[in-house]
């Protein structure tokens, strides 16, 4: 697949990018996925794409065919005059004006929506961000003094120029853990995810914020979680929760376990190696697969470091229960 693009814009309007987007294609979002993974220059003007379509938010209401009529001639009496346009509409049979003006309609909706992109996207372009790398864990300093661990394949982006009494807010993708300074206003700090809003002023909590899981560990102070139907529950410390089934769930879990990727390190407590090796992709993007079905359910226990897959994979191993074999790019996971 041969693409070249130069902004955001481009890629938004492109049917490829939307046909994978929306999973509406297999066939087109394998191609898209291929080509990305070619060049990590792609892969980060197609997430500036994401992130601006995911901030997109179109708010459905029913319109009467009457309104749809009328805004639709409002739209063919604002074009300009054209001797060719106004034959066809006196002479073409009243199907063919309905056909007409849909296409109007389709196309000044299509203008409209791109141009609202491009501003959200200047909007958006705004924000600083910090994203990491597979395998990569970096720590980051915010504008007010907060510090931000952030894991691997994970990003967050935040407002530049935080104002005195203004609410400090973060988008995040993946998992970090905050330390949250407080300021002399007592100034909310909001860290937004897809599935919920943790809402603190002075305090120190880890946020996962994956495609199929949400959840919070707070280690000091406390903080307010708000789901996006505005159910809340305040936790204290020592408190996890988390979102399943749209219902928030306090887990006892510990904390070493959920924070053990702070010290590069992976906690494994009789966890069936299904969710393990769910851990390893996460951190690492590698393609891994369960040769058999009844390796998933075995468990394993243990802490592994997370910053050399090798040796992690080779760790695996040691446990005699378990082979890892490396064929066609990918890892397999076989019996013995």
């Amino acid at each position: 697949m041969e693409k070249f693009f130069q902004s955001v814009e481009e890629v938004l309007t492109d049917e490829q990018f939307q046909a994978w987007y929306f999973k509406t294609d297999p066939g087109k979002s394998a191609e898209w996925e291929e080509w990305i993974s070619q060049d990590p220059a792609r892969k980060e003007l197609v997430e500036a794409a994401v992130l601006c379509m995911q901030n997109i938010v179109i708010k459905e209401k029913h319109i009467h065919a009457g309104q749809v009529d009328a805004s639709a001639q409002r739209l063919m009496d604002s074009l300009p005059a054209s001797p060719a346009l106004n034959n066809y509409e006196t002479t073409a049979a009243p199907v063919h004006n309905i056909r007409s003006r849909r296409w109007y309609w389709s196309a000044a909706a299509a203008i409209i929506l791109l141009a609202a992109a491009t501003w959200l996207w200047t909007e958006i372009g705004r924000k600083s961000s910090v994203q990491t790398q597979y395998g990569q864990v970096t720590t980051k300093k915010l504008p007010d003094g907060s510090e931000v661990i952030l894991n691997a394949n994970s990003s967050i982006s935040y407002s530049d120029g935080w104002e005195k009494g203004n609410e400090r807010e973060v988008w995040i993708k993946g998992e970090a853990f905050f330390k949250v300074s407080k300021t002399a206003n007592k100034s909310k700090f909001i860290v937004h995810t897809d599935q919920l809003d943790v809402v603190v002023t002075g305090t120190q909590f880890n946020v996962i914020s994956r495609p199929d899981k949400s959840s919070v560990m707070l280690t000091e102070g406390s903080v307010i979680i708000r789901t996006k139907d505005g159910i809340e529950t305040r936790m204290m410390p020592g408190d996890f929760v988390e979102l399943a089934h749209s219902q928030l769930e306090k887990k006892p879990m510990k904390e070493e376990n959920i924070l053990a990727w702070k010290e590069k390190k992976l906690f494994f407590e009789n966890t069936p190696l299904s969710q393990a090796v769910e851990k390893i992709k996460e951190h690492y993007g590698e393609e891994i697969v369960i040769a058999d079905d009844s390796l998933g359910a075995k468990t394993i226990s243990g802490i592994v470091p997370n910053d050399n897959l090798e040796v992690l994979l080779n760790a695996l191993e040691a446990t005699l229960e378990f082979k890892v074999v490396r064929k066609d790019g990918r890892i397999i996971i076989t019996n013995p």
